[in-house]
């Protein structure tokens, strides 16, 4: 990150043109502050985060093809001195958690981005996390970040690999297994053996099953 914190290059990802269109106007009238990519679904915010390499990557919780929290982690994964932001419709204590697991260090309701967001994102350029006020249990979790590791908790989600969980998000979404073979550049019978393997794993029988599953798992957002 560059040693002024008021230069600062952000990726912007949000499936709407009018979200990304307010978050820029909002952003760009901070002196220093670039917009320098933009992004409509997950996956393409993870190839310019690796190509462009901002100092900050504000992502929706909710992308599609590549959910925010796997989109955070594939780019954590190459990138980790970069600083990721969550925008999401709702919080939870999990949700805080799962935002840190995933390499996030803020979480912004997106109701509250129009107050929230120029000071959040002033915070994590000093690598201090930034939560909205109305988080539950802020203070509490941010605290026992370090201590607590939810892969070790043996919920069904951390059974999945992540390629599992990127096409559970596609076939939620309703992509065909002809789709996601040509967005994963995989063979159409590699990526029914996933869908199997996903079903036999969590346990599951039929598409309505799995999209319960989807949204619980806060893969997909109802």
């Amino acid at each position: 990150m560059n040693g002024d914190t008021t230069e600062l290059r952000i990726l912007l990802a949000d499936e709407l043109d009018i979200v990304r269109d307010g978050l820029r106007t909002l952003l760009t009238s901070r002196l220093g502050w670039e917009i320098c990519a933009e992004a409509t679904d997950g996956r393409e915010a993870v190839e310019k985060a690796i190509q462009i390499r901002p100092d900050i990557a504000v992502l929706d919780l909710s992308l599609p093809e590549l959910n925010g929290l796997e989109a955070a982690r594939q780019i954590r994964q190459t990138l980790p001195r970069i600083e990721i932001m969550l925008l999401a419709l709702q919080n939870s204590e999990q949700l805080v958690q799962e935002a840190f697991d995933a390499g996030a260090h803020s979480l912004i309701l997106k109701s509250e981005a129009k107050r929230l967001l120029v000071t959040a994102i002033e915070s994590v350029a000093r690598h201090n996390p930034s939560y909205s006020a109305t988080t539950p249990g802020l203070e509490r979790q941010c605290r026992l970040q370090s201590a607590i590791s939810w892969k070790k908790n043996r919920r069904p989600r951390s059974r999945l690999t992540p390629r599992e969980l990127e096409i559970v998000q596609l076939v939620v979404e309703g992509r065909t297994s002809k789709e996601i073979a040509a967005l994963l550049v995989r063979s159409v019978k590699t990526v029914e053996t996933h869908r199997a393997n996903v079903m036999n794993k969590l346990g599951l029988h039929c598409l309505t099953e799995l999209v319960r599953y989807a949204i619980r798992n806060k893969i997909v957002q109802e």
